[in-house]
């Protein structure tokens, strides 16, 4: 029988437990027809300081991931969404091959990770190459960031990297913050911004600097939210979170 309120599609979505941006920005953008349904990979909510902090956490998601994808799956999804990111440039693009292929076995539906949906998302844009990147990470996550990019084609011009002082924290940069981040990273030399990181609220800010800029901002949540309707044949389009889910 079909769900009466996932008709269209039933979403399982992951995300560490602190993360507190991820699931409200997910459910704006959601369709009649398609429901939402989190399960949080159990991480505290430790200081992060430097690399061996950042590392740290790394190590206490994935230890906790596929146990929070065995919960969710209960409720029998059809699809599995990544509402996290860090975890899927890991590596670069090999890396994320090889994680998606194992979540993928893991859990016996397809998934949408945030690494698949932003070159998917910045591949809508022609001759989109040269970008500036906001990260909430240490050097260290923004490394494989910028590996990941480079790996499928792109030019990292500027970086910025936020070094939010916890996982929770990560939520608690503002507009403001992250407007000037976007305002830092670009430049004459940059075809679009892109802003990783689940849990920087940045949906609705993108929207506005994309219409000020005139290039693509995109947002990684959005992104993700985008990747996981159009690779289940929705084709919803939606206003106020920018060119992508408005006209792609």
């Amino acid at each position: 029988m079909t769900d009466s309120l996932g008709y269209r599609r039933k979403f399982a979505v992951v995300a560490p437990s602190t993360n507190t941006s991820v699931q409200p920005e997910f459910d704006a953008m959601r369709p009649r027809g398609v429901t939402n349904h989190f399960g949080r990979v159990h991480i505290p909510n430790d200081p992060i300081r430097n690399d061996d902090d950042f590392n740290q956490l790394m190590v206490n998601i994935r230890s906790e991931l596929l146990r929070a994808i065995d919960r969710v799956m209960t409720c029998e999804p059809d699809y599995l969404v990544m509402g996290m990111s860090s975890e899927t440039f890991w590596d670069g693009l090999e890396g994320s091959i090889a994680l998606k292929q194992r979540i993928e076995n893991h859990a016996g539906v397809k998934v949408a990770m945030g690494s698949d949906a932003c070159q998917a998302a910045l591949r809508r844009y022609p001759g989109v190459k040269r970008l500036g990147v906001i990260t909430p990470y240490m050097p260290v996550g923004d490394d494989q960031v910028r590996r990941f990019l480079c790996d499928c084609g792109f030019e990292v011009v500027r970086l910025k990297g936020l070094k939010c002082a916890s996982p929770v924290a990560i939520a608690h940069v503002s507009e403001r913050q992250l407007r000037d981040a976007i305002v830092e990273v670009d430049g004459d030399d940059v075809d679009a911004v892109l802003q990783v990181g689940t849990n920087l609220a940045m949906a609705r800010l993108a929207a506005i600097a994309e219409f000020w800029l005139d290039k693509p901002v995109l947002a990684i949540n959005t992104a993700t939210y985008w990747w996981a309707l159009r690779q289940n044949g929705i084709e919803d389009r939606m206003d106020g979170f920018g060119s992508l889910l408005a006209e792609h």
